[in-house]
């Protein structure tokens, strides 16, 4: 190896206010009295009455396209004959960082495919709705949707099986097309 090769990186010596990260607390008391100027001055406040009330700001729309980045409800798709799509590959399970799918597969009894799934549980409180599962469903069977109001008085109504989840789909079929 030669001297040429070996770059030597001398870390930058910081000022007193950078030591005491006086320009970053500066830069955030900056943008809080910006939107505390909005608010009181301007009358610009984003408060909405829910569940009076309900944002519709959520599908940005660009160019005539809706740009859709919130993820809300999961649902599970059906194919055109009214099944299941899931084929029980156990993917979207093992891809969730929340661990909050939960599968138990049976043997199809439709032969274009081994499995299904007899028992399909996903934990909404638990899911961290990062969409890790819709991405590495290789059949599109799950997907999440735009619907983020979502009410359960329990845990255990936030645990939605596979008839709500299927539920979920033909609620919103006409809404969010796959």
């Amino acid at each position: 190896m030669k001297d040429t090769d070996v770059i030597v990186l001398e870390e930058p010596r910081l000022s007193l206010g950078d030591q005491f990260y006086l320009p970053q607390v500066l830069i955030g008391l900056g943008t809080t009295l910006r939107h505390m100027f909005d608010v009181v001055v301007r009358d610009k406040h984003k408060v909405i009455q829910y569940p009076e009330e309900k944002r519709e700001d959520l599908p940005v729309e660009r160019g005539g396209m809706a740009l859709r980045t919130y993820r809300g409800v999961h649902r599970l798709n059906k194919d055109e004959e009214g099944r299941v799509k899931c084929v029980a590959c156990f993917m979207c399970s093992t891809a969730c960082p929340a661990h909050c799918i939960h599968i138990e597969a049976g043997e199809s009894p439709w032969a274009d495919r081994e499995k299904y799934p007899v028992k399909f549980d996903l934990d909404e409180l638990r899911c961290i709705y990062c969409g890790m599962c819709e991405e590495a469903c290789p059949c599109d069977a799950i997907e999440l949707t735009h619907e983020y109001d979502i009410i359960g008085l329990t845990r255990q109504e936030m645990i939605f099986d596979k008839s709500k989840l299927l539920q979920v789909f033909d609620e919103t079929v006409e809404k969010e097309p796959m």
